[in-house]
């Protein structure tokens, strides 16, 4: 494995702080990116949009970033999207000189995601194992020779498909975090529970970190709790939803969570064990500075 940073990060013992949704930074800087590449349109359209959106979670208090490479599997695209998050971390640093240098994590997203149909959240593919380490192992070796810190596998919603992962990641260097999306206290999304997947990454040459993604924040402390159960060596990392409730229907969004109501949940999931806590959908700078208030 690489001289590891994230190692590093984590053997300090302090709470480490994740940014927040990238796509919902965007859509709050004005940026439509209703469009199959999601964030990664705006990594070809608009560049200095996703900067900008980077730096503002780094002025938030992250201290780690991910890429918008999620939805992108274009070569050009990833490699353009991690040197964007290195470049706002460039530039962070150079602005505040005295400071910790964050990391930044290279986004693998599931195969769903690319797929569009909704199976990021269902778990429901058409591929098996092998097919999926097919689609996955060009990305994963790309950005294992990037000059990103972390390779961040998030939303994962499939046995399957963290198999895969598993077996490919031992081929990478570059240190790694595993995140799944649950549908319940219980379950990834294809009703394997937590425990079997996490499991999987037990003594791991590079998985440092496993934890949950895209998830109702209603969810997390317990399977915060399961996944210690299992490999209480590994830290956990967990950045859920904001508990709003999307409408595919529709395609709206009810309900809110408040900064305020974040930083309590914050507190509970690093009482019940995690390690890096950050936010998914629908959460922006405010619910990250208020898990950086906690540190």
């Amino acid at each position: 494995m690489k001289n590891s940073k994230f190692r590093t990060l984590l053997e300090a013992g302090d709470p480490v702080t994740i940014d927040g949704g990238l796509a919902t930074q965007l859509q709050t800087q004005g940026y439509d990116i209703d469009n199959p590449l999601w964030s990664a349109s705006l990594v070809r359209d608009d560049p200095q949009a996703v900067v900008d959106a980077h730096r503002i979670y780094l002025d938030a208090g992250a201290q780690v970033i991910i890429s918008a490479s999620y939805q992108a599997t274009a070569p050009d695209l990833v490699a353009k999207a991690t040197e964007l998050a290195l470049r706002a971390r460039d530039e962070f640093v150079a602005a505040n000189p005295q400071g910790m240098e964050p990391l930044v994590a290279a986004s693998v997203g599931p195969y769903g995601a690319v797929m569009c149909d909704g199976s990021e959240y269902t778990g429901a593919y058409d591929r098996n194992k092998d097919q999926l380490a097919e689609f996955h192992r060009p990305r994963l070796l790309q950005l294992d020779g990037s000059r990103a810190d972390i390779l961040a596998c998030e939303t994962i919603p499939a046995r399957a498909e963290a198999v895969a992962l598993c077996e490919l990641l031992r081929e990478c260097e570059t240190p790694a975090w595993v995140s799944f999306c649950c549908r319940n206290a219980a379950e990834i999304s294809d009703g394997t529970t937590i425990e079997d997947v996490v499991g999987l990454f037990r003594d791991h040459p590079t998985v440092q970190a496993v934890g949950v993604n895209c998830t109702g924040p209603q969810y997390v402390a317990s399977l915060i709790k399961r996944i210690k159960t299992v490999v209480p060596e590994l830290a956990i990392i967990v950045y859920p939803n904001s508990g709003e409730m999307f409408d595919a229907t529709s395609k709206t969004w009810s309900g809110t969570t408040t900064a305020a109501d974040w930083r309590l949940a914050a507190r509970e999931w690093l009482d019940a064990g995690a390690s890096l806590v950050g936010g998914c959908c629908r959460t922006g700078p405010d619910h990250i500075r208020s898990i950086r208030d906690l540190r």
